[in-house]
């Protein structure tokens, strides 16, 4: 059966769930093409590099206080006693952040830095058998040095009764939903009011023993109220108490979601609230919803410098038909991050020889490969990421080169170019399915010169990371309930 077809798109709402595990047992090698309508042949793409050059103009649109609509235009349906809701998913560089002026070098120079920060605190937590960072006590407050914030996909819900509209940070590898709260001892500057729970009839305080206090990770315990503590790589964190609070999601109330409430903070998230964790432990939102959404999530990450939105959503009525189903893999050392199966690498229609044991993990839980929307650029272990990127040189021999920008190696002057043509890039995933990239998803502009660059980067470990660019426009699918990832087949 075709993967990726405008009929399919077209028919996404008759996604049949039962068929789609069905389809899990006799799944045949097949090769997805993300974007049929531009990719010429299997091994080379055309790609328009005026129009991405233009896409840089792209200003955010709206600030921050007047994007209401976002949280009203939720949907939410209910099907056979279960979920399916759909949220609006914004990148932070579509929104205007206060007391930060718009610039198109400084955003990405944001970025990378963020990045770098992201990949060292997702490499520690591994290390340490997943555990966050620790703040070393509860009453200390730490300065980080972070200004523009992390978090690179925000969403719109409300918090508490009656709700507060607050914006939260996506993050697929985290295990904790929080927001800043009131009163604030250290909060750093958002752009909504902070919540404050006094003003709230549904929020509640979690006691030391309960089994919530029990299942926190650096949980402890002050006046009989169960303490959170959360430190990020960068030096940021968060800390407070745990509560039952009541979320909004569109015009649908989802009571009793445990969260922290953040009253120190610092440095991550300028402008957010705070953080939506999408993890597979059982205390991220994902995790607490099992019962009402089976498990199952699905998410398209909107595109760079374009005006549309992604969307992230949620129960086992969003799981399509016809996507490439992978298994999840479990890492022994942590249940937060989704890990899955890659063969190899592809250039230009041909496998790079790398061998597929570098992309598995070890019996001590090293290595594997981690999907994460908080991380931006793709990292690879060094060895593989030297022959995927020496495979895309020789393949691109006939355009001109430029010199390395920021955590790239391999970048071009296109500068005057309208198009080039250029190889695909694949990702070989294990059971024989081939994911093929567009071109935009491997090949930014970093300035508005006309340097492009190769956005892959060798990672500090032997821990392969499919960053947000790569999945960028891609219908990504999780079956928590059953252990699959789906690719596709829509586009967004």
């Amino acid at each position: 059966f075709p993967l990726t077809t405008h009929t399919q798109k077209k028919n996404k709402k008759m996604c049949l769930p039962f068929l789609a595990l069905a389809i899990l047992l006799i799944f045949s090698p097949t090769t997805i093409a993300t974007t049929s309508s531009e990719i010429k042949n299997s091994t080379h793409e055309i790609f328009n590099v005026k129009e991405s050059i233009a896409q840089l103009d792209t200003k955010p649109q709206t600030p921050f206080e007047n994007q209401e609509e976002f949280h009203v235009d939720n949907e939410i349906e209910q099907e056979n006693g279960n979920w399916k809701l759909k949220l609006k998913l914004i990148h932070r560089d579509k929104l205007q952040i206060p007391h930060f002026p718009y610039n198109n070098n400084k955003v990405f120079e944001g970025r990378m830095n963020r990045d770098l920060k992201r990949v060292s605190s997702i490499i520690h937590r591994i290390e340490n058998g997943g555990v966050n960072y620790r703040v070393e006590e509860f009453g200390s407050d730490l300065i980080s040095g972070m200004d523009q914030g992390s978090g690179e996909y925000f969403v719109r819900i409300g918090v508490g009764s009656p709700a507060k509209n607050q914006y939260m940070v996506l993050d697929s590898g985290s295990d904790i939903v929080w927001v800043q709260c009131q009163p604030c001892t250290q909060c750093y500057h958002q752009s909504d009011p902070v919540f404050d729970p006094s003003l709230s009839v549904s929020f509640t305080g979690v006691p030391c023993g309960s089994s919530v206090c029990n299942r926190v990770e650096n949980s402890g315990c002050h006046s009989g109220r169960c303490k959170y503590q959360v430190m990020y790589g960068d030096g940021s964190y968060t800390k407070g108490t745990m509560a039952i609070e009541t979320l909004t999601f569109g015009h649908t109330m989802v009571k009793n979601v445990a969260i922290g409430c953040g009253h120190s903070n610092s440095g991550m998230f300028t402008a957010a609230a705070g953080l939506l964790g999408l993890g597979g432990g059982s205390m991220s939102l994902v995790g607490q919803l099992g019962g009402q959404t089976g498990g199952a999530f699905s998410y398209c990450l909107v595109s760079r410098g374009t005006d549309s939105t992604g969307s992230l959503e949620f129960g086992r009525g969003v799981l399509p038909v016809g996507a490439a189903w992978v298994p999840l893999i479990r890492n022994p050392l942590t249940s937060s991050f989704y890990y899955i199966g890659l063969s190899g690498l592809g250039v230009g229609g041909v496998r790079v020889p790398i061998s597929e044991d570098m992309f598995k993990i070890t019996e001590l839980g090293d290595g594997g490969v981690v999907m994460d929307t908080g991380t931006a650029v793709t990292r690879l272990p060094s060895e593989a990421y030297v022959a995927f990127r020496d495979a895309f040189i020789a393949e691109t021999a006939s355009l001109p080169k430029a010199p390395a920008v920021s955590i790239f190696d391999t970048c071009y002057d296109l500068d005057g170019f309208v198009t080039v043509r250029v190889p695909t890039v694949s990702f070989f995933l294990s059971g024989g399915q081939i994911l093929t990239l567009p071109a935009r998803n491997f090949l930014i502009p970093v300035n508005d010169k006309g340097t492009f660059c190769f956005a892959f980067a060798p990672s500090p470990s032997k821990l392969s990371i499919i960053g947000n660019i790569q999945q960028e426009g891609i219908q990504i699918s999780f079956d928590g309930a059953n252990g699959f990832v789906g690719f596709g087949p829509n586009i967004c």
